[in-house]
């Protein structure tokens, strides 16, 4: 595997949620006054309208661009919760 992250891999919801996690993390120290939830969120969204316009292209009708939003909301909580989970394991 010489990639880490490809279009595909980005599509599914394990590579939607630890892209989510990273980039949170990395962006979220610059946004203080915005709750990480919605940092979050507003990753998973991109993300993942990204991977669907990039995989579909031009294919992709209204049903499946209607349920981004709805995706995105299980991918962030997700990603919210992988990082509570180490931060805890990690604090004790």
């Amino acid at each position: 595997m010489s990639d880490f992250f490809t279009w595909e891999i980005l599509a599914t919801f394990a590579g939607a949620t630890t892209a989510t996690a990273i980039i949170t993390q990395f962006i979220k120290d610059g946004l203080k006054k915005i709750p990480t939830q919605i940092v979050s969120y507003v990753v998973a969204l991109v993300i993942l309208a990204l991977a669907t316009a990039v995989q579909s292209g031009t294919g992709a009708g209204w049903s499946v661009w209607a349920l981004i939003p709805f995706n995105a909301v299980i991918v962030s909580l997700s990603a919210n919760g992988a990082y509570a989970a180490v931060d805890r394991i990690k604090n004790g």
